[in-house]
């Protein structure tokens, strides 16, 4: 089975859902899913149509995304969570303890991924083998000022704010996309 990322935001009408589609394409190829949630989301409404025009490039149709709401199992199912901001990687370990040691914000993932060292792995655990290395940077880093953690929410924003908001997740997500590579 392969591996699965979760990304979690608040409605699961942009952040999470852009993060999930832009994941999705540099992933390709490789033995992990992506889905989303959102902490406070309403199930079945349609992605943001800013958020749409971003993902629209990808080889999954965004018109049939539909929103669900976080639920404990979508988090142990999860090998990785990766939240929007502070305060939902907080609801996310609530609900589910046991995913603390693999949930992160995605700004502090992609840090820690950025300057972990590549993973020595097979393609079966290759996203494990990208967890664990990112967890070793931690203690070689400096800590971030806690707002560095955060993703910006683009709603009530313009089409430019939700395009910055899609070049923060992507930057995020490229260490990420590395370390797999490197493992697998």
């Amino acid at each position: 089975m392969a591996d699965r990322v979760l990304f979690v935001c608040h409605a699961n009408l942009c952040r999470s859902p852009m993060a999930e589609f832009l994941a999705r394409r540099l992933l390709a190829g490789r033995p992990v899913t992506v889905a989303s949630a959102g902490t406070d989301a309403i199930d079945g409404l349609g992605m943001h149509p800013y958020a749409m025009e971003i993902v629209t490039d990808s080889d999954t149709d965004p018109k049939a995304f539909r929103t669900r709401a976080l639920r404990p199992e979508y988090l142990t199912d999860a090998t990785l969570v990766l939240t929007a901001t502070r305060r939902q990687r907080s609801v996310c370990t609530a609900l589910a303890p046991a995913a603390l040691h693999r949930t992160f914000t995605v700004r502090q993932f992609g840090r820690l991924a950025a300057a972990a060292e590549p993973p020595a792995g097979s393609a079966d655990d290759s996203l494990q083998a990208a967890i664990a290395a990112a967890a070793l940077a931690r203690g070689r880093l400096q800590p971030a000022a806690p707002d560095a953690d955060d993703l910006h929410d683009p709603i009530g924003g313009t089409a430019a704010d939700f395009r910055r908001c899609a070049e923060e997740i992507e930057r995020s997500l490229r260490p990420l996309a590395a370390l797999i590579g490197a493992a697998g």
